[in-house]
């Protein structure tokens, strides 16, 4: 775990409902294999907000798994995030434990949020993300759209990601709902 320097308080917060959310996860079939349709939510993200890279991300104990992804990025592949990424890295983690999206118009304002490892292994400058809470309560894990400038996302912006995570949800009920 990494830990803020200034007051101790862990940077990546506990999250007790992991046995509850990966239970839910392998009910629903998510999670654990890349999906063409969350890639194509991830493309309609990118579209939307204008941001270089979008994710539909599943978090486990110890992981972050993007089964949905994509990027527009121009320069160096390597910089993209893969399909995985360390629970301790990123700001989706945050958004599940709080069930509350999270705007940062630039990661570097806020000491919090400034040391994590995406900042300098990616160069991630702004974040803008909300949960994916299902119709049992659990948060499932998050969508996010990240740039490596900062960016200005404000009210338009939260009210963009939280409309487009309830769109989201619909399409994952509708598919549990078709099984």
């Amino acid at each position: 775990m990494i830990y803020d320097s200034s007051p101790h308080h862990p940077l990546t917060p506990t999250d007790l409902e992991v046995p509850l959310r990966m239970r839910r996860l392998r009910e629903l079939g998510l999670g654990e294999q890349p999906d063409p349709e969350f890639d194509d939510f991830a493309r309609k993200l990118t579209e939307v907000t204008g941001a270089p890279y979008a994710m539909v991300n599943f978090i486990s104990e110890d992981r972050q798994y993007f089964a949905g992804l994509h990027t527009v990025a121009k320069g160096d592949p390597s910089a993209s995030p893969g399909r995985v990424m360390d629970r301790d890295h990123g700001y989706c983690p945050h958004v599940v434990v709080r069930r509350k999206a999270l705007v940062l118009d630039d990661v570097c304002d806020y000491p919090r949020f400034a040391g994590n490892p995406v900042v300098d292994e990616i160069g991630i400058r702004s974040y803008l993300g909300a949960p994916l809470i299902d119709r049992t309560g659990t948060t499932l894990g998050t969508i996010c759209v990240v740039d490596v400038e900062p960016r200005p996302w404000g009210r338009p912006g939260l009210e963009t990601i939280k409309a487009m995570a309830a769109e989201l949800i619909t399409q994952i009920h509708r598919r549990e709902d078709s099984r």
